[in-house]
């Protein structure tokens, strides 16, 4: 059962740059899984990647420099972030389309 009593926190941090049709929401999956992180990761209709997940600060910090590097063919100028309160659950983590 979910208890707002833990360490959780949610993340809701937008990639700019060239991060369309390079891997990077793959790139980005692959990283959240192997660090235990829920959520989504989706394209944005201007260009954009959103990443929305649920770990820990520590952890979801860890997220943001991954995503700041990107894989081999995305160029990141930046990822802009924001904390928000862990209201739900999301179970597991997915690319959405």
């Amino acid at each position: 059962m979910f208890s707002k009593n833990n360490n959780r926190k949610r993340i809701v941090a937008i990639s700019e740059g060239k991060v369309q049709s390079v891997g990077y929401r793959a790139f980005c999956a692959d990283h959240a899984l192997r660090l235990g992180i829920s959520g989504y990761v989706k394209n944005l209709p201007d260009g954009r990647v959103q990443l929305v997940g649920i770990a820990d600060e520590a952890t979801l910090r860890q997220m943001v420099e991954y995503m700041r590097q990107g894989p081999t063919f995305a160029h990141v100028k930046d990822v802009v972030f924001r904390w928000e309160d862990v209201e739900t659950e999301i179970e597991g983590f997915e690319i959405k389309f």
